[in-house]
């Protein structure tokens, strides 16, 4: 049983949901080991071609829980600290590395943490009225969960630092130009659409669609593991900072004044 994601199946395709609307779907720690729990019951799934996540709510998800008391582990003991650090990490990982086709249907929005999963999935379909982000290094945090390898590769050098660096409000049209997303659609039709792209991978041989993501995530991500296995100890690091929490207190204030409770 899950309580902060939704897991539907229909034939050979499964839709998994973040859930947690009134959070605007944000991963708290709860939400982030669901996920890897989820991924490793998907991943031993033979009868599925591809795994659909989407958000509730309208959205897709605003990133890390920023209010999740046990995000930020202060003076708990440092293992408890690094493992909870790394759990994004792992999140990822365990998604992109399904043998299934995944593909993430955003509308809404995909900031910071949101868009970092949906990097981690095979394609991306973004509602043209939807925007990404990533505003982590405003809160004075590295980006981490392995994301700046992925964003190399879909982007390129230059406009992955762009992204990390400045975290700048995308576009659905400036995203699909700049490679992180594959397809656009017209509001609210993010899932319709990328159901209709499962189909197209359920009409192929399924073992020679197996191997082939297998040899491209193998050859995408020689040395990825090389830049981010110290991601967390960076994190923490960063985040025990008094300029990090500054950040993080200002950000939570402007979010309660622009946003309703």
């Amino acid at each position: 049983m899950y309580r902060q994601l939704r897991r539907e199946f229909s034939g050979r395709i499964s839709t998994v949901t973040l859930d947690r609307p009134e959070r605007r779907n944000a991963f708290s720690t709860e939400l982030m080991r669901e996920m890897i729990r989820c991924a490793q019951e998907l991943s031993a799934r033979n009868d599925l071609d591809a795994v659909l996540v989407t958000g509730a709510g309208g959205c897709f998800s605003a990133g890390a829980d920023l209010k999740d008391p046990s995000r930020w582990a202060g003076g708990a003991p440092l293992l408890e600290q690094r493992e909870i650090a790394g759990l994004g990490f792992r999140m990822a990982r365990a998604w992109e590395e399904l043998p299934q086709i995944t593909i993430a249907a955003i509308e809404g929005y995909a900031v910071g943490g949101g868009l970092a999963l949906a990097v981690a999935l095979d394609w991306r379909v973004m509602a043209r009225d939807a925007f990404v982000s990533l505003p982590e290094i405003s809160l004075g945090i590295p980006l981490t969960w392995g994301t700046l390898p992925r964003l190399v590769n879909l982007a390129g050098p230059a406009k992955a630092k762009r992204l990390a660096i400045l975290g700048e409000r995308i576009g659905a049209e400036q995203a699909l130009a700049m490679g992180l997303v594959d397809e656009l659609c017209e509001p609210s039709k993010a899932m319709e659409t990328a159901i209709r792209l499962t189909a197209a991978v359920t009409d192929k041989p399924k073992h020679s669609v197996l191997m082939t993501k297998e040899a491209v995530n193998a050859y995408a991500g020689i040395g990825a593991h090389a830049v981010s296995f110290m991601a967390h100890d960076q994190l923490e690091l960063a985040a025990a900072s008094p300029e990090s929490r500054a950040a993080r207190d200002a950000a939570l204030k402007r979010r309660k004044r622009s946003t309703p409770e």
